[in-house]
């Protein structure tokens, strides 16, 4: 699946109209909280708590319009808990934003 590094502005605009300020600011507000959502996995200990914060990831994506990091918190919220490798894939997909 293909990133489209528009997306996520659009459904900004979408919701907001043509405010470019208002943009930039959800959109970095959007970062952090899926940083704290990967912190959160981090430092979850037990399966729980680690499947709440990569639901919590992947609702927060669905509902900015972000795809592919939406895609990827679906197959590691599916997988093995605590997977090393799916978190990783998991921050470069936030990185990319």
């Amino acid at each position: 699946m293909a990133y489209d590094p528009g997306a996520i502005d659009a459904t900004l605009a979408a919701a907001v109209g043509d405010e470019p300020i208002l943009i930039a600011e959800l959109r970095i507000a959007f970062i952090e909280s899926a940083e704290r959502a990967l912190t959160a996995m981090t430092l979850a200990t037990d399966v729980d708590d680690w499947r709440a914060a990569v639901w919590r990831l992947k609702g927060l994506a669905a509902s900015f319009g972000a795809i592919r990091l939406m895609t990827i918190a679906t197959l590691v919220a599916d997988g093995d808990p605590r997977d090393a490798e799916g978190l990783k894939k998991l921050r470069r997909a936030v990185a990319s934003l």
